[in-house]
């Protein structure tokens, strides 16, 4: 985590694969929503880190390693965004994109080429999916500080 410089580089803590971007809601339909996310089922499965790569919209941006296989992770967040539709919430409007971020950019963020370049392409062995996490968020100077509200087992995959 370094080698560009003005990135706000994620801490470990900080580092996750978002399945549905929720945002602010009462705390009654937070309630709601958490204990509707554990009639969510869905087989476990297995991914891998691969590439890395960026956003950029209005100068700000990020650096994001990229996962694959996505079809799963897509059919999750699937299930997921049409739970919180079902709960009043708006469905998605951008495209799912899997990717964990790996530092914000700003504005006054140097070069990134070079970084993308030398990070070899950043995969990994697959690795087991076997839960997803609701997470809240404080935000904070030093960036998001995410609390684990609940963890909701995948069901074992066949085989």
């Amino acid at each position: 985590m370094g080698g560009v410089t003005g990135a706000r580089w994620q801490t470990e803590e900080q580092l996750h694969l978002t399945l549905r971007f929720i945002g602010e809601v009462e705390r009654h339909l937070a309630t709601d929503i958490a204990a509707a996310l554990a009639t969510v089922r869905h087989p476990s499965f297995e991914i891998a880190l691969n590439g890395i790569g960026s956003f950029e919209k209005r100068g700000k941006g990020a650096l994001w390693a990229g996962v694959a296989p996505h079809q799963q992770l897509r059919e999750l967040h699937k299930k997921i965004d049409q739970l919180c539709v079902r709960l009043g919430l708006e469905a998605e409007a951008r495209a799912y994109l899997p990717h964990i971020t790996l530092a914000r950019l700003g504005r006054d963020a140097g070069p990134i080429d070079s970084f993308i370049a030398g990070a070899g392409g950043a995969t990994s062995p697959p690795f087991p999916v076997d839960s997803f996490i609701l997470y809240e968020s404080d935000l904070t100077p030093k960036g998001p500080v995410y609390s684990v509200v609940e963890r909701y087992p995948l069901e074992r995959a066949a085989g």
